[in-house]
């Protein structure tokens, strides 16, 4: 039962958290340092001891949680970067309504800590809405900008139609083995099956931004940008990517899962690739990448090397979380997250140099660890096949042109007699979180060096895949040709992605407006004729119906008010009618009243002469 303190625990004190009001900048720092620093002390005891937990609602119904080599390095990570970047955002966003904003990244991490643990179904869905709940509240933290709420919404929209998927695998395992446990997957066969299979990798698709869900990670960026960071690096975002590494080993045998996990994740890491060199928004160019790195991990899990996909995913968290910092860093100093509107690098050195550490690794460098995990992926690809491993690379090559571009127009140098852009000017109690981040990316380095990656790979009892030195210096000499192909686009484009055609393809090229041809149109058409033919056949018959039904009372009411006032009336008037003609007889003339005794008896008599 212990292990349902490492979700509670950040649960319950994100909700307090959130409802506190307004609060010091430091108070709120040492109390989500504390709360995380307790979820990171409670992930690493749940390791060390092998924790499970089990509650039980129904003999059918129990929710189950515990740690595998995967899940345990993940858990160990949500808190870990989550840390640095709750304290960044205590320190940097906006005071306005900023201990809602930390109570809920709070809870959200809380959440992605019950989907990691969980060992069913049914509890990895209750963390699932949950960390979709918490990132529509923090997409929408601005909310009286209105298109925040919006983009919130579209966000929020799109992966619940992900989610779809995830329903009717719970729906179609239970059915099948009367049980929501991960292991009674592999007992499936025939429909079922793929029910269970391809629901989980379309709902993992939708929270991992893969085509064709990917345009909710721009609108997601209208949340802050300690937001965006921790979504895209630990949590909902992740969450996509470690679902299908986790369940991997019940759903391989799943005919074509595989294949569609790779065709997925290689349309993204090339289309998301693309838009991220076409973009002129800062954020927007991270958010691109996210998809196209979170791509690489789906062709890694369809290549059957879901270990190599997580240590990716713990790799890309500590490099993409600084650089979401870092972009909020220079949007807030310039007032403006379009790219060759920045160049910071005179007036923001440190922040520079912070952010050229993460670079490297989004740029695939050697050295980096970016660079090795993304290597081992192309190992992974080529025992798949020389021309996945290669499109991989191409992949490779066009992280290391955004990469650049990100880096040089950011964090650039303008010519010193130009006018600084700077309004802000961080403190370095600001930049500890984003500082903490980048160091963590550097010691993750580490990995080149066998010993320290074969230890890593034994934690996380995986194989790493072995790889053909050609293949290596293939993939290196790729690196280098994007990032000049990154210099060239600076020094020659620098406003590529601003205007005219390019801004037009560097939103997703051109995907939202053929979802919405394809899909939201069609929709709108069916919706609009349903309301149409229920105004004409089901409102007509109801109003119709109501208007029978006014037609009988009113009936009633003129029949029933003959009925219920006419009889008394009558009856009173036949009263008032009789009684005149009785008082008639009322002359006060005795020998009347004689005659009239005199005839009763003769009628008395009459009567009982002819009765006889």
């Amino acid at each position: 039962m212990t292990l349902w303190l490492l979700p509670l625990v950040p649960i319950i004190a994100g909700a307090f958290i959130a409802t506190l009001g307004d609060r010091s900048r430091l108070s709120l720092g040492i109390m989500a340092v504390a709360t995380l620093a307790a979820t990171l002390v409670l992930a690493l005891l749940g390791v060390s001891q092998d924790w499970t937990a089990t509650l039980v609602w129904t003999d059918a119904i129990r929710l189950s949680a515990a740690f595998v080599p995967v899940s345990a390095a993940v858990a160990i990570m949500v808190p870990t970067v989550a840390i640095a970047v709750v304290f960044h955002a205590t320190q940097n966003e906006n005071k306005t309504g900023l201990a809602r904003l930390i109570g809920l990244m709070i809870l959200f991490t809380g959440g992605m800590e019950l989907v990691v643990v969980a060992n069913d179904l049914l509890t990895l869905l209750i963390g699932w809405e949950l960390i979709g709940a918490c990132s529509w509240a923090l997409i929408s933290h601005k909310w009286r900008q209105i298109d925040n709420p919006q983009s919130g919404l579209y966000a929020f929209v799109t992966t619940r139609t992900g989610d779809l998927g995830l329903f009717a695998a719970l729906m179609a395992l239970f059915t099948a083995t009367g049980s929501f446990d991960y292991a009674g997957i592999q007992n499936l066969g025939g429909p079922l099956q793929w029910v269970v299979g391809f629901g989980i990798l379309f709902s993992a698709a939708s929270k991992a931004g893969q085509v064709p869900f990917s345009p909710w990670l721009f609108r997601a960026m209208a949340g802050p940008s300690s937001v965006s960071a921790l979504l895209h690096a630990a949590t909902l975002v992740a969450a996509g990517a470690y679902l299908v590494a986790r369940l991997h080993p019940y759903l391989a045998e799943v005919p074509g899962f595989e294949t569609t996990a790779i065709a997925i994740g290689l349309t993204t890491a090339l289309a998301g690739g693309i838009t991220g060199v076409l973009q002129d928004h800062a954020k927007r160019l991270l958010a691109a990448s996210t998809s196209a790195q979170l791509g690489f991990m789906f062709v890694a899990v369809g290549a059957g090397y879901p270990g190599i996909a997580v240590l990716h995913m713990i790799v890309h968290a500590t490099f993409k979380a600084p650089l979401f910092l870092s972009a909020g860093i220079a949007g807030e100093a310039a007032g403006t997250y379009q790219l060759d509107r920045l160049r910071l690098g005179r007036e923001l050195p440190v922040v520079a140099i912070i952010t050229l550490v993460a670079v490297a690794g989004l740029a695939g460098l050697v050295g980096s660890a970016g660079g090795w995990s993304k290597e081992e992926i192309v190992k992974a690809s080529e025992h798949t096949g020389f021309w996945l491993a290669l499109s991989v690379m191409a992949g490779g090559t066009l992280s290391a042109a955004y990469a650049t571009r990100f880096q040089l127009l950011a964090y650039g140098r303008r010519d010193k007699d130009a006018d600084s852009r700077v309004t802000t000017v961080p403190g370095w109690v600001a930049l500890i979180g984003i500082a903490a981040l980048s160091a963590m990316t550097l010691i993750l380095s580490l990995l080149w060096f066998s010993p320290v990656a074969e230890s890593a790979a034994a934690a996380l009892d995986i194989i790493l895949p072995k790889g053909s030195p050609l293949v290596f210096a293939l993939s290196l000499l790729l690196v280098f040709i994007g990032i000049a192909i990154g210099v060239y686009l600076v020094r020659y484009r620098p406003a590529l992605g601003a205007t005219g055609s390019s801004a037009a393809a560097s939103d997703w090229l051109g995907l939202p407006k053929l979802i919405d041809i394809v899909l939201i149109q069609p929709a709108d058409a069916i919706a609009r004729a349903a309301a149409r033919a229920d105004d004409r056949v089901v409102d007509r018959g109801i109003r119709g119906t109501a208007a029978f039904g006014d037609w009988l009372a009113r009936l009633g009411d003129r029949f029933g008010e003959a009925a219920t006032d006419g009889i008394p009336e009558g009856t009173a008037r036949l009263t008032e009618m009789f009684s005149h003609d009785l008082r008639r007889l009322q002359t006060g003339l005795s020998h009347h009243y004689y005659a009239y005794i005199i005839g009763g008896v003769f009628i008395i008599f009459a009567i009982l002469v002819v009765g006889a």
